[in-house]
């Protein structure tokens, strides 16, 4: 919302005229009189410009997480972003154009959705990906829902080495409709219970769902769950972290049938949760089972590179009865951001911006664990994340580094009192892990 909204008496009642009505209550009209607020909101005085904004400028200096060093995950990263994503995002044609409805004047918004598609199918190692969906969570939830149609089964797995707010969305998406959830356990390893997945499929199910570096940085066997679940005529869908995918192979190629994820990580900021996007690819056998947009390139009578939406998947587009998906609002806006951030890193440096967070997170994991007392959670091979288990309260540690200066990790309570998930981006200098490392390492030692 602008700052400064410039429609004084004079403007509403142009616009008043314009409308036809002669006050702002004849808008009213269509909701009931017994449920219209009535009486004075309980607002404060009248101020002045400088001191609204000053009064906000308080609010703002409450949110102190900007300012604090980062070591939390779990589906938002702090990474550096380019400032030239900000400076091409903000221009007019990008930042105020909606659904490029009609092509002919959409070409410059339709390029940046065809490029963004082969970016990300490269990415995921599948053969088309769609325009965008609105976050990673919802594009998991519509990827389960493509499976129950390419399948015509009502039944899906999921499992529990999922981030658990991932599985609360599914839930949102399908609690109310025919179909049926069941969640795979994960082993003493972090890792999704193959042997009970197979158990769970029998019957007949639509799809696995498997996350890949798992919610605790795990990192799963997808081509051994692929095989799994093709056996019992089911899909895999997969979701993916994109930064991850710069130095582990992607899921596309390791049989994989829908790969999602979340694009926060790539040139997004994490702006206290949104707005973020999320991203789909699939291979050609489910190409017209999935959701959102396809933007195809092709030529005019003149030979003239020109652009199109091609399948429209919308009910706005095509009957109702053959919709797949309701996603309205275009995300091009946040999928330009990821266009520019690997634009400008390029394949060389999106790989070493992996290679970066694999390292430092590793380096912080093994510093952390010469703390005494300090032991792991899981003795997997890990990508981004990592789960330690301290010798104190993992929500007292978290709280106490906070007012030192670190956004110490998320305490994860269902594998123990002390059990924290960390991780460690680019962004992260050894200076910092090193004073971080030292700072737990005295509170604990307080602590104790």
């Amino acid at each position: 919302m602008s700052i400064y909204v410039p429609n004084g008496k004079v403007e509403r009642e142009q616009m008043l005229d314009v409308i036809g009505v002669d006050k702002l209550e004849d808008l009213l009209t269509p909701i009931p009189e017994s449920i219209r607020f009535k009486g004075e909101l309980d607002l404060p005085a009248p101020a002045s410009e400088l001191e609204v904004v000053n009064e906000f400028k308080g609010f703002a200096a409450k949110n102190s997480s900007a300012d604090l060093v980062c070591f939390l995950g779990a589906g938002a990263y702090d990474h550096y972003i380019p400032a030239a994503i900000d400076n091409i995002l903000t221009r007019s044609e990008f930042f105020t154009a909606y659904t490029p409805y009609q092509a002919e004047v959409s070409q410059g918004t339709l390029q940046a959705i065809f490029e963004y598609q082969t970016m990300i199918s490269r990415l995921t190692g599948c053969d088309a990906a769609n325009a965008c969906m609105y976050d990673g969570a919802s594009a998991v939830a519509e990827a389960a829902l493509m499976a129950i149609r390419s399948t015509r089964k009502k039944r899906v797995l999921v499992a529990g080495s999922v981030n658990p707010r991932t599985i609360d969305v599914i839930h949102t998406y399908m609690d109310n409709g025919d179909f049926e959830i069941n969640e795979v356990p994960f082993g003493s390893d972090g890792l999704i219970d193959l042997e009970a997945a197979d158990k769970l499929a029998e019957g007949g199910v639509a799809a696995l769902v498997l996350q890949y570096p798992n919610y605790f940085g795990s990192i799963e066997d997808v081509k051994a769950a692929a095989d799994l679940i093709h056996g019992h005529k089911g899909l895999l869908v997969v979701a993916a972290d994109p930064i991850a995918l710069g130095v582990i192979e992607a899921p596309g190629r390791l049989g994989a049938d829908v790969v999602v994820g979340e694009g926060q990580p790539m040139g997004i900021a994490m702006s206290y949760g949104g707005p973020y996007v999320g991203f789909m690819a699939t291979n050609a056998a489910f190409l017209r089972k999935m959701p959102g947009r396809i933007v195809g390139r092709t030529e005019d009578r003149a030979g003239n590179t020109g652009y199109v939406l091609t399948l429209q998947t919308r009910e706005q587009h095509i009957r109702r009865a053959k919709a797949t998906s309701n996603i309205c609002s275009n995300q091009a806006l946040m999928a330009l951001a990821n266009v520019i951030y690997l634009t400008l890193t390029g394949e060389t440096g999106f790989k070493e911006v992996a290679r970066q967070c694999w390292h430092r997170s590793h380096y912080l994991h093994d510093r952390l664990l010469e703390i005494d007392g300090v032991t792991d959670v899981f003795d997997t091979p890990f990508c981004r994340e990592f789960v330690i288990d301290l010798p104190v309260s993992a929500d007292t540690a978290v709280e106490a580094m906070g007012e030192a200066g670190y956004l110490a990790g998320l305490p994860i309570p269902g594998l123990g009192d002390g059990a924290i998930m960390l991780t460690a981006t680019e962004k992260r200098s050894r200076k910092e892990m090193d004073s971080f490392v030292e700072a737990l390492g005295k509170h604990i030692k307080g602590a104790r």
